[in-house]
């Protein structure tokens, strides 16, 4: 991978990492300013309570996701992004395009993702 390419990558991740870290302080920021709000109304509370959890599910999903982009980040610093830490082969742009932050080839994500599935981790 050339120089061009690297810091296209650099700049997508770092981008995507800072959108989920603005993200989380947008959410924390949110839920701890305001007061606890009192709907007469039971489905009212009902739709805040869950429109509250889809939205801590949506953040802890991008919690996990942060040392991804962080490791990737890394890798592009020692020389070793684009390479599968599994087999060693290059991973296709294509695949890093559409997933920069990750650490495998798509066969070997493949076969982790079988296994999983196989028993059940």
């Amino acid at each position: 991978m050339n120089q061009e390419q690297l810091e296209h990558f650099r700049g997508i991740l770092n981008n995507k990492l800072n959108y989920l870290l603005g993200e989380a302080v947008k959410t924390v920021d949110t839920m701890s300013n305001t007061e606890e709000e009192n709907f007469p109304d039971p489905t009212d509370r009902a739709t805040m309570e869950s429109d509250r959890n889809f939205e801590l599910r949506i953040r802890d999903r991008e919690r996990k996701l942060i040392p991804k982009i962080q490791q990737a980040i890394e890798r592009i610093n020692d020389g070793t992004y684009g390479i599968c830490i599994e087999c060693g082969q290059e991973i296709s742009v294509k695949r890093l395009e559409s997933r920069p932050e990750t650490a495998m080839c798509i066969q070997c994500k493949t076969k982790e993702e079988e296994f999983e599935k196989k028993y059940n981790i």
